[in-house]
């Protein structure tokens, strides 16, 4: 997960035998998207064509859905570019620079502590972002902390915030298998989707694009993914990785679990369940795996051991060094010791802030203009991070751009949200009168549903332009709870941040410090949703005996389909012209994360093989280590694409613009 500005070219000569260069690797980042879902994606044409998963548009396709067509459930398909259709709140972004900020960070907090460090901090954070953005409207800029606050960059991205959909597949093609075959292989899955960027009403002119490879991907063959990882955890400290283990993931997957049974019986249930619930329940789905998955690796002995080991190694260099004490002094203690604060601040913290709300659109939307409004003119340092000047843009779109809002599940997840609540907050708790009005979960869910009138657009938008005024004057049930609960989900925020996670930060720096002065800066840094850099080779794994194959085929497809897993309609009267040996999906060795769903998969050449939409099972404790042995991304080849989208779909003129004719 390698930063592009420092890429080891001379590591991956000697493990792959490609020699790459600024050329090369400049292409291959201006041809590499972030999308504001979570995803990546690629450019693959000279008009703004990307390609990315069908997962990561679902929300898209059901908010384009109507009476007239259900685009989640029988997929989205244009002949015309006229019938590109744009994606509610979604922004794409590329990559054009990264500034080194960690001296300009450092100097504007040396020496403060507590409030004063946050605000000068908070406050060198904004100014960076402004000055290398430089009131360009076309540019988003982000600062981005590596390393623990090891190091501070200042990230600029190309924006285009009128993305629209072009294509995506059916439902049951694209989740074939269903939750049953997630982070597994073989997978047979048609987990792609296609977006257009464009820019003054016309397709984007995207100089770089990736090549489409019209062949097959083939084993042992190098790979190279570039993409956005969201979050990996593989500096944290034991003390820290038991505290979450202990106190944080037990309670999240116990209320996860319930959530996810609940959103079930709705999708099976409630006319239309299907299509409305089809993004949260495959966002639930996900999530649990994946809390399920860390909470196991967490658990393992020999994992914990060994992570124990060589921290200790680490910490006992230190020790022995009197000038690199002296400089850090014992971070590692410093973060076990916020530990003690944890399970206290934990549940208050998760309720009220992190986690309020429940998932509810309605809410969020609620929180957000009003804190928006309260922040608005507070001093830079003074502000809450996420509302500095530079991200209210977004945050605009976000809030403004037309969404569509199912009520069942608004009031599905507000109660199970209030239900934890109730659990949670100790009895007699005064923010519990203030969150329930005297009212059941579900009654209260039920009424703040029905009463709300943010489903409007209009109405959003008057209580943005209004500020503080208009919020406070708002007798919207959902705002005016917003605006209920902010104080104690502040002092919440404040507790936590100064008990667990600001403790845990400044100790996190220490600590990278420590490294760099030790081994230097010659690793990657962990995750954090910006643009990253892989290489591996086209892999199976296991040992002999058990060996897992690299490749599935459009026969293994077929050869598949089951009464519980069938083909869709399209697929199965389109099933005798497909050629059975095409590859269908396939494994690498390639380190990836949640957040690289969509990320292009290149060869030696730089054309695109394919595009990465999930990992195998062990995948999901690289959160905490990478095992080449086991760990493997999975992606869809450019080979199926092409043959699908010809004999599947019969989109031609998409399949032209793809191939270059």
């Amino acid at each position: 997960m390698w930063t592009f500005d420092a890429i080891p070219v001379r590591q991956v000569r000697e493990t792959t035998g490609v020699r790459l260069d600024a050329a090369w690797l400049d292409h291959l980042r201006g041809a590499s998207v972030r999308l504001t879902t979570g995803c990546s994606g690629a450019v693959v044409s000279r008009e703004g064509l990307v390609v990315t998963n069908a997962h990561c548009v679902l929300a898209c396709a059901q908010a384009l859905s109507d009476a007239g067509g259900d685009l989640v459930q029988d997929g989205f398909l244009t002949g015309k570019r006229e019938d590109e259709r744009p994606c509610p709140t979604l922004q794409a972004e590329i990559l054009v620079g990264i500034v080194d900020a960690t001296d300009f960070i450092y100097a504007a907090s040396a020496g403060k502590f507590s409030d004063a460090f946050v605000a000068a901090r908070q406050g060198a954070i904004a100014q960076a972002e402004r000055q290398v953005c430089d009131g360009d409207a076309r540019l988003r800029c982000q600062m981005v902390s590596f390393f623990g606050g090891g190091q501070f960059k200042v990230y600029k991205y190309r924006k285009y915030d009128d993305v629209r959909l072009v294509f995506a597949p059916e439902y049951e093609a694209a989740f074939f298998g269903g939750d049953a075959d997630n982070f597994s292989f073989p997978r047979f899955d048609f987990d792609c989707a296609f977006l257009r960027l464009y820019e003054r009403g016309r397709p984007a002119a995207t100089a770089n694009r990736l090549v489409w490879s019209l062949r097959s991907p083939n084993a042992g063959e190098p790979t190279f993914i570039a993409g956005n990882p969201g979050f990996t955890e593989r500096d944290a400290t034991a003390a820290d990785l038991e505290g979450e283990r202990d106190i944080d993931l037990p309670a999240v997957v116990a209320q996860q679990t319930k959530l996810l049974s609940r959103l079930r019986t709705f999708a099976g249930a409630a006319p239309g369940g299907a299509s409305l619930a089809a993004d949260r329940l495959f966002e639930e789905e996900n999530l649990i795996k994946v809390y399920k998955g860390r909470l196991a690796a967490l658990l393992d002995p020999a994992f914990m051991a060994q992570r124990r080991a060589a921290e200790a190694a680490v910490r006992a260099r230190v020790l022995g060094d009197s000038r690199l004490f002296a400089a850090i002094g014992d971070p590692w203690a410093d973060i076990a010791a916020a530990q003690a604060r944890r399970a206290s601040d934990f549940r208050a913290y998760q309720t009220l802030e992190s986690g309020a709300g429940g998932g509810s659109q309605l809410f969020s939307w609620a929180r957000m203009l009003v804190r928006v409004a309260l922040e608005r003119d507070r001093p830079q340092g003074g502000r809450l991070a996420e509302y500095a000047p530079s991200r209210r843009v977004l945050m605009r779109k976000t809030l403004l751009d037309p969404a569509p809002v199912s009520p069942g599940l608004e009031i599905l997840y507000l109660s199970e949200w209030l239900a934890n609540a109730k659990v949670g907050a100790p009895p007699g708790s005064p923010i519990l009168t203030t969150i329930f009005a005297g009212d059941s979960p579900q009654t209260r869910a039920a009424g703040l549903v029905r009463g709300s009138r943010l489903t409007d657009p209009a109405v959003r938008r008057a209580l943005w332009d209004g500020g503080l005024p208009a919020i406070q004057a708002s007798s919207d049930p959902m705002v005016r709870l917003a605006l209920a609960i902010d104080p104690a989900a502040r002092d919440a925020r404040t507790a936590w941040e100064d008990d667990v996670e600001g403790p845990v930060q400044r100790a996190e720096e220490r600590i990278a410090r420590a490294r760099f002065a030790l081994e230097g800066e010659a690793k990657y840094p962990d995750a954090t949703f910006s643009l990253r850099f892989s290489w591996g080779a086209v892999a199976g794994w296991g040992p002999p005996a058990h060996t897992i194959g690299p490749f599935t085929t459009f026969g293994g497809l077929l050869g598949r389909a089951d009464q519980a897993s069938p083909l869709a309609p399209r697929w199965k009267a389109a099933a005798l012209l497909l050629d059975p040996a095409t590859v269908f999906n396939f494994t690498t060795t390639n380190d990836i994360a949640g957040g690289n769903s969509g990320s292009p998969v290149v060869n030696a050449r730089g054309d695109l093989l394919g595009v990465a939409f999930d990992g195998n099972a062990a995948s999901i404790a690289g959160e905490f280590v990478y095992d080449p042995a086991r760990n493997r991304a999975v992606a869809l080849s450019t080979v199926a694409m092409s043959e699908a989208l010809g004999k599947v779909y019969r989109r031609t003129e998409l399949l032209r613009e793809l191939e270059g004719r």
